[in-house]
């Protein structure tokens, strides 16, 4: 039996598809969601886009214009794409926009 160190143990036990894993990726997601958002849309426009939350790969944002929305709707691909790399893996699939 080998020992390892208590950092690896850790790791290797956050890195498991552990619901606090979970959590802290699709907080992560939120947060990067912002930023995307923000960089790819006129200030006009993304300011008036929110992330809420993700629930089974599908990231919901709330648009409090239809035209905020029909934007989202365009880039969605571009959106979820730079999402996924800047966090590192696959967790967001589409967006769902509420308006």
């Amino acid at each position: 039996m080998t020992l390892s160190s208590l950092s690896d143990s850790l790791k290797q036990r956050m890195q498991d598809a552990s619901p606090l894993m979970r959590g802290v990726v699709a907080a992560s997601a939120i947060d990067i969601a912002t930023d995307v958002i923000t960089s790819i849309l006129p200030a006009g426009l993304a300011e008036h886009v929110k992330p809420l939350y993700v629930k089974n790969r599908t990231l919901t944002v709330t648009c409090a214009s239809s035209i905020a929305a029909s934007e989202i709707r365009l880039r969605q691909a571009e959106i979820v794409s730079m999402i996924n790399e800047r966090l590192g893996v696959s967790e967001v699939d589409r967006l769902r926009y509420l308006v």
